[in-house]
């Protein structure tokens, strides 16, 4: 089928990224996935998507070096959609790059769902978010989140949500070095044993719902924070030079930004931090947290 002309428009949306606020690993399932709890939170800082129709389905990325055939997650969430439907139409996509590759911050499932939602207006096929959120759940395990955003309870393989209280715009500063890191590298070096220490996840659920936004840093931590450091040595003392100026920082997802969540700063001192951070090449951002995962504006 064709999509409906009268419901075709040009649309521009804005991808947020997140950050893992605590995320644990239970353990590892027999299909090779590895079993989590995890508090996801949407961040200011986006990428952006232009979507306008067109005969078929093409990529164009402003910002980065990045593939536009099917090896980006935004080219398959296109197909993965037109099969859903057994739709025959296209659309041209211009990705803005803002969010950093391969940071823990979740920009490619971003993407992803920006266009599963931009496409689903665009070409007036009707799913809904459930429908949407089963679909991403086949192109990455952080695509579901995206589609709704906000801070999310995360469970099973990232893919079972809980909708939290949104917390209100809490200043997050971001700080990534200059490398990447592989997420199934990480799991990969991941060691599970009886005596692991797990961070306090159902505390910090309450802590959310009870308003108690200052206090979640007594509780969190990121299971995979050992094995990334391990690995990448400079991440530990960065985090451990952080923590010396008294500000909660974290490790997001697998690596390797670390963010510092909801900090009472002194007059200056964030400045000069990413400024000696970034002597070293490091990227910083300073954001805030968002209570949504997207943001779409219409075009006529």
């Amino acid at each position: 089928m064709m999509a409906n002309e009268k419901k075709m428009r040009t649309l521009k949306i804005k991808a947020f990224a997140k950050v893992n606020l605590v995320l644990d690993v239970i353990g590892r399932r027999p299909d090779g996935y590895h079993e989590v709890k995890m508090i996801l939170q949407s961040v200011d800082l986006h990428d952006d998507l232009v979507l306008t129709p067109a005969p078929a389905v093409s990529l164009e990325i402003k910002g980065g070096r990045l593939p536009v055939d099917d090896r980006n997650i935004i080219v398959r969430a296109a197909k993965k959609l037109l099969a859903q439907a057994g739709l025959s139409a296209g659309a041209r996509i211009l990705l803005q790059k803002r969010i950093p590759v391969g940071a823990g911050l979740g920009g490619g499932s971003a993407d992803a769902a920006a266009t599963l939602v931009g496409l689903n207006h665009l070409w007036g096929l009707g799913f809904s978010r459930t429908d949407l959120e089963q679909i991403g759940a086949t192109l990455g395990a952080d695509v579901p989140f995206c589609l709704r955003g906000g801070t999310v309870l995360a469970t099973g393989i990232g893919e079972q949500l809980t909708d939290l209280p949104p917390l209100p715009s809490l200043p997050v500063f971001l700080a990534k070095p200059p490398f990447k890191v592989r997420t199934a590298q990480i799991y990969k070096n991941l060691v599970l044993t009886a005596v692991d220490r797990h961070p306090e996840v159902q505390t910090i659920v309450v802590l959310i719902r009870q308003g108690e936004y200052q206090a979640i840093p007594r509780y969190w931590g990121n299971r995979l924070e050992e094995v990334t450091f391990n690995l990448y040595p400079e991440l530990k003392a960065v985090m451990d030079w952080l923590c010396r100026r008294g500000l909660p920082v974290r490790m997001s997802g697998s690596g390797p930004t670390l963010f510092v969540f909801g900090a009472d700063w002194t007059p200056g001192s964030r400045a000069q931090i990413a400024a000696d951070l970034r002597r070293k090449g490091w990227w910083t951002y300073d954001g805030f947290c968002k209570a949504s995962g997207l943001e779409v504006e219409e075009w006529k």
